[in-house]
């Protein structure tokens, strides 16, 4: 029976996916979703790989503790489900600032009231991408698995994809989604769209909808 590893960039896959439909990863079933992924094929020991950045409580805000608490509650869900590799990285922070100008709805209006920018924090990841590769790359090496699940769209993957290819150590298996999206800020198009460098470098290519989403919200 073919053997996967499936690697799941949850920072990723919440900005491209859950984001998109209002959802947090606590009201998602990974290990619902990761049995499809497989799609009947052997999951490896340890082989549901979830990769995430950490929560950290700000001060006494109520937003970040209950983004801990929730983080916290998905953690022990997917233990007790088993067969999970939870790996995890630090969230840094920094402050972005958005314009003022016809990108925003009502710019007009926000323009009049002396508004002309918007400051806001924003937490990113950083060395998910870097435990992924190294993961996909030592697996291959050792042969754990026939073919990697990929469920990232994050292109800093590639040369590590490319570099298992180029060596037929394994297959790579792209996972992207095509979720339509406007942004209530802006008016723009934000849709989540496959991305052509996974496409073109990967082995074999799935694109999910929404309603192949939709059946693994809780």
């Amino acid at each position: 029976m073919e053997r996967v590893y499936i690697f799941i960039d949850s920072g990723n896959f919440y900005h491209l996916v859950l984001k998109k439909l209002k959802l947090h990863e606590v009201d998602f079933d990974f290990d619902r979703f990761a049995k499809f992924l497989a799609n009947g094929r052997y999951i490896i020991a340890d082989g549901k790989g979830y990769y995430v950045g950490t929560v950290r409580e700000k001060g006494d805000g109520h937003e970040s503790k209950t983004a801990m608490a929730n983080q916290t509650k998905l953690f022990t869900e997917l233990a007790k489900a088993g067969n999970w590799n939870i790996q995890t990285s630090k969230l840094r922070s920094r402050t972005e600032r958005i314009k003022i100008d016809d990108r925003v709805n009502n710019f007009k209006e926000i323009l009049k009231k002396g508004i002309t920018e918007i400051e806001y924090n924003r937490s990113r990841e950083k060395g998910i991408d870097v435990k992924i590769a190294v993961d996909l790359m030592g697996g291959s090496i050792d042969k754990q698995f026939d073919t990697a699940i990929l469920v990232s769209s994050d292109t800093d993957l590639v040369p590590a994809i490319d570099w298992i290819r180029g060596r037929k150590l394994t297959r790579i298996e792209y996972v992207g989604f095509s979720i339509p999206f406007t942004s209530p800020i802006t008016a723009r198009d934000e849709s989540t769209k496959p991305t052509q460098a996974l496409i073109s470098h990967t082995d074999i290519q799935r694109v999910l909808v929404e309603s192949d989403i939709r059946p693994f919200i809780k």
